[in-house]
């Protein structure tokens, strides 16, 4: 099945004029490139305005890529996944966001709002366009488009929400010149959100005939994610029973763990059984605008031809990070926090350069850690083993690591990878907002409060039994690249707080680098202790780029942007505590 594309420079919405002719008459005539709102009603017009909204996702449209959900800033950086890495000098502005010292003056928090309301808009054009719908604009292609652009709409909510707080509720009932200026964000968000993904959830189909639409699973995915974070764990554990058992993907496969992890990352894998929603991308389309943009950034350093990217160095995996992937002799993960101790923690060439003597970590480690962390001495996917100092920009500022995930293979380049712009870094990897290893551990938590503890035990062993599959480690000379020991949760579990470490720390690793973790922390209520001690430890190594940095409560939201209120005024916006 074909994906949606997301090049926001070939879609019709956000980028016209549309005409309104007050009468007949030939001296009035449409302006040169205006479209017609009769043009836009008809079913060619509303499935082009629709896929507007679908190409805001990643913020390119407009805002930037600051607004895009792969929140790797708002939730990696900001929830000790990794640091921005790179040197200090380049793109500053996310300093600030790393050392929890924002401003609401920053452009990167700006990008943030501006992308995301960008694709209300969208949205909510769609919805009125929908019901001046032509009369040869069936019923059922009304209520699909309808519940597409609310469920879209309902993402973007989303991710203000977690972002922001409440922020003003504008839906198609509200425009320019009938009161949007003065819509307040004193009103909580939830409830329409809710509403949203439950229309969707009802109205839309199993089935779509293009791989990147939204469909019924994922509609009742995102709803049940939403339950999750009001701890409204009842109606989520609903739901996510619906859904693990009976959900499918737009193109018709069953819910289900891909065999190897690394796969779940691949270009030529992508629209899998796993992936639940995600934003799509295509290489070699004629514009990188088509492409995966969300990492461009992301890269090795300096790697020249040996390895992917070439630029820019960000996105450090931390050392936090890394250590977690210490396991015991069971295979285990160190719930207690071991795994920071002189004893535990991973060894690493801090501080080598590539040419000095380096004897890699000897001790267990989960096997995820070599597909999400490129690290000395091991294979980087299907190019050279990771140098080291070589490929990285500024080992004392960011630390000797590379991120791996969503990075391409040597194999793909050209294809699924595509050298038409400054740099290499524009992939037809899709990214994916959820996948179902993450609706398992999200149905997880859901069981534990509902005190069926085995069957968040069963969830969660199906998550680490994928990743225990041998077929999938890293391979150097046709032999696992490191000591890779992974078990799963054998013994019962009677007591939930016990069950709640294990599916927590377990999300941690799973979803490593995916956006996830800062926003789990916030609403699993542990932020302030987690990131204080992460700054801590991970400030002892670098000493310049996190040295006396402090959490506070307040950072768990972002402020809103002087520069909205500033337009909108202090009395329709208020400013979020603290700030």
């Amino acid at each position: 099945m074909k994906k949606i594309l997301t090049n926001s420079m070939v879609i019709v919405a956000g980028v016209m004029t549309v005409f309104f002719s007050c009468k007949e008459s030939f001296l009035e005539k449409p302006a040169t490139g205006a479209l017609s709102e009769g043009l836009l009603t008809s079913n060619k017009g509303l499935e082009g305005m629709l896929v507007g909204v679908y190409g805001q996702i990643n913020g390119k449209g407009a805002g930037g890529r600051m607004a895009s959900p792969s929140n790797w800033v708002w939730g990696s950086i900001r929830g000790g996944d990794a640091n921005k890495g790179t040197d200090p000098g380049d793109y500053s502005d996310i300093n600030p966001i790393q050392r929890y010292e924002y401003l609401s003056t920053q452009g990167v928090i700006s990008e943030k709002w501006v992308g995301n309301y960008e694709g209300i808009s969208r949205a909510n054009a769609v919805l009125r366009l929908v019901a001046k719908a032509d009369a040869d604009v069936s019923d059922y292609t009304k209520t699909r488009i309808t519940a597409e652009a609310r469920f879209l709409r309902a993402h973007y909510y989303f991710e203000l929400k977690k972002a922001f707080g409440n922020t003003p509720y504008v839906d198609e009932s509200v425009d320019y010149g009938t009161g949007i200026e003065k819509v307040k964000n004193d009103a909580d968000l939830w409830p329409k959100i809710e509403a949203d993904f439950q229309f969707a959830f009802d109205n839309l189909p199993e089935t779509q005939d293009a791989a990147g639409r939204a469909n019924k699973w994922a509609a009742a995915s995102y709803l049940a994610k939403a339950y999750l974070y009001q701890k409204k764990f009842p109606q989520a554990k609903t739901l996510f029973d619906q859904i693990i058992a009976n959900g499918q993907t737009t193109n018709g496969k069953k819910y289900a763990l891909v065999a190897k992890y690394a796969d779940v990352f691949r270009a030529s894998n992508d629209n899998n059984s796993e992936s639940v929603f995600a934003v799509q991308a295509v290489a070699n389309s004629g514009s990188v605008n088509n492409a995966n943009p969300e990492f461009d950034l992301n890269w090795p350093y300096n790697t020249g031809a040996n390895g992917p990217g070439n630029c820019c160095g960000f996105f450090q995996p931390s050392f936090e990070m890394v250590n977690s992937h210490r396991t015991d002799a069971n295979g285990l993960p160190l719930l207690d926090g071991s795994y920071n101790s002189d004893k535990n923690a991973v060894v690493s060439d801090m501080g080598l350069l590539s040419k000095d003597k380096f004897t890699p970590d000897a001790g267990n480690l989960d096997p995820r850690l070599d597909h999400t962390v490129g690290r000395r001495g091991i294979p980087f996917l299907d190019w050279i083993d990771h140098p080291g100092a070589d490929w990285i920009r500024n080992q004392a500022n960011g630390g000797p690591y590379s991120p791996k995930k969503y990075a391409y293979y040597k194999t793909d380049v050209g294809s699924l990878q595509d050298n038409s712009s400054w740099t290499p870094g524009y992939t037809a990897i899709n990214f994916t907002v959820i996948r179902f290893a993450d609706v398992l551990l999200m149905a997880a938590e859901a069981e534990i409060e509902a005190g069926t503890l085995e069957k968040a035990r069963e969830y969660i062993n199906m998550v680490r039994a994928r990743a225990a599959n041998a077929d999938g480690f890293v391979k150097k000379n046709g032999a696992p690249a490191a000591k890779y020991v992974i078990g799963t949760y054998k013994t019962a579990w009677t007591d939930k707080e016990v069950a709640r470490a294990a599916v927590r720390f377990e999300r941690k690793l799973e979803l490593a680098l995916e956006g996830h973790r800062f926003f789990d922390l916030v609403r699993w209520g542990v932020a302030e202790k987690e990131l204080n001690a992460y700054l801590t430890f991970e400030s002892k190594q670098l000493t310049g780029a996190l040295g006396n940095a402090k959490f506070a409560a307040k950072y768990e939201l972002l402020p809103i942007p002087q520069s909205q209120i500033d337009l909108q005024g202090s009395d329709v916006l208020k400013q979020n505590p603290g700030f």
